[in-house]
């Protein structure tokens, strides 16, 4: 069954694209993960849909990433099938003011891009480390920017393989929400809509914004960006600062000193130790405060102390 599965998937793709009992850690921007069972870098959309259908067929349980910045995978890795929409599937083409991309491009490789033909509105995702995919599931932002403030139109497969197009109206962008993310689209291209503008002026508000992330986050260390979604009324940070919790460790991991809104794999963390600093957090704002915090960051696999 499985060397068939195996067989089958390079069949699809070519075996330089299939790798068994890949280690995930290689693959999360916070360097943790067990091994996924197979897995896959399709070139283009016809790979895709028929990597689907092999899952399908073979009743292989399968899971979408892109860069993997947002993602805590278990220390026993997955069983299925991991397809990875990144390098192999990021194509850009500008027409005047409109970018069209494919969804595997880095976030600050497209922003670059803006610079290069003098078009503002994305300075804010420079230092997102994310695809334009994830970015779009998740409605991604920062600094009072958003991807729903620059997308026009988004092309999804469906899990059945469907291919649609999805107007910017109909997308129900919200904070860390959409209906690409509701129904468990995969995207597959992005049109964005952007401003001419002046380039020493972008450039100079991209180095301002770098400036703050420098400055504020603690970028020399591997985590998956801020930990918890931005409660009503509240910054989860602060809470999790006023809490007493700043430089809070289990295992290898630690509330960043830096900035409290970011857990980060200090010493070899493993899953279970992210895991359980998060439940602990949560826990103790949650005593103190009031307030109930929920992660931002994705998890894959099995977690047994996760509620």
């Amino acid at each position: 069954m499985k060397d068939n599965v195996y067989s089958r998937f390079c069949g699809c793709i070519g075996s330089d694209r299939v790798v068994a009992e890949e280690p995930m850690k290689n693959h999360t921007t916070f360097r943790i993960g067990g091994p996924a069972e197979y897995f896959l870098t399709p070139g283009n959309a016809e790979e895709l849909r028929e990597l689907q259908k092999i899952c399908e067929e073979e009743n292989v349980p399968y899971y979408i990433i892109g860069n993997g910045s947002n993602l805590l995978v278990s220390d026993e890795g997955l069983r299925g099938a991991v397809i990875q929409i990144y390098h192999n599937m990021n194509q850009v083409v500008v027409e005047g003011d409109v970018i069209r991309v494919q969804a595997g491009i880095l976030l600050s490789t497209l922003a670059k891009v803006a610079l290069e033909h003098g078009l503002s509105g994305l300075a804010f995702a420079a230092g997102i480390p994310g695809t334009v995919g994830g970015a779009v599931v998740m409605n991604a932002g920062a600094y009072g920017g958003e991807m729903k403030d620059v997308i026009a139109e988004v092309t999804v497969m469906t899990r059945t393989g469907e291919t649609l197009h999805i107007p910017k109206d109909q997308l129900e962008l919200s904070y860390r929400n959409s209906v690409v993310k509701k129904n468990n689209y995969i995207v597959m291209e992005v049109v964005l809509q952007l401003q001419l503008g002046d380039r020493a002026e972008i450039q100079a508000e991209m180095e301002r914004l770098k400036e703050q992330r420098v400055s504020k986050q603690p970028l020399q260390y591997p985590s998956a960006g801020s930990t918890f979604k931005r409660p009503k009324g509240h910054f989860a940070g602060k809470l999790i600062m006023d809490a007493g919790l700043r430089g809070y460790c289990v295992g290898g991991a630690q509330v960043a000193k830096k900035h409290c809104g970011f857990v980060i794999n200090r010493d070899g963390a493993s899953a279970k130790d992210v895991m359980r600093l998060m439940e602990d957090v949560k826990a103790k704002v949650k005593e103190q405060f009031g307030v109930e915090l929920e992660p931002e960051v994705q998890f894959l696999g099995e977690f047994k102390n996760k509620e």
